[in-house]
């Protein structure tokens, strides 16, 4: 399955603000942190799927978020990813046609996946009316997706059994 891309538009903007300064502080208040490897052309959908994020007690980061980065990317720009890759508890890739396509995303996701445990790389694959996008890599990382309940659960490669976002740390 997949989160259709409607749902994660249609987030409303979460009340809950992350009142941490960084990603250790917000490890130190008890948040699960993760880092968004996404399409920058898929801003909507990052906004949703952060929003939902939160209202589960996670903090995540953005890269266009942080005043920090340069304004062109370059080689501070792949440090600073780096940094940040290692220093999250997960590695998230919101897997859509303009991620999948990307210079940046499969780069970042081959470095996740040489630097972090596998059961912190988490793909969440999206679907917009017939298309689903993210199905490459299913069977090589858990996922992000609804429960029947409509929650959001971690599901691992080929189980429809999972646990809850909210429950990961």
């Amino acid at each position: 399955m997949a989160i259709e891309k409607y749902r994660l538009r249609s987030s409303a903007p979460s009340l809950i603000q992350s009142s941490a300064r960084s990603v250790a502080h917000a490890k130190q208040l008890g948040y699960s942190t993760a880092f968004l490897c996404h399409s920058h052309k898929d801003e909507p959908l990052v906004n949703g799927l952060v929003n939902l994020l939160q209202q589960n007690g996670w903090r995540v980061y953005v890269d266009w978020k942080d005043l920090t980065m340069p304004s062109s990317p370059n080689r501070e720009t792949a440090a600073k990813i780096k940094s940040r890759i290692e220093a999250t508890n997960y590695f998230l890739f919101l897997a859509t046609s303009n991620s999948i396509t990307s210079r940046w995303c499969p780069w970042e996701i081959g470095y996740a996946d040489g630097k972090k445990d596998i059961e912190k790389i988490i793909v969440i694959p999206t679907r917009e009316r017939m298309t689903t996008h993210g199905n490459e890599y299913i069977d090589l990382y858990r996922r992000i997706d609804l429960a029947r309940d409509g929650k959001l659960a971690v599901f691992s490669p080929g189980q429809n059994k999972g646990a809850y976002v909210s429950s990961l740390r």
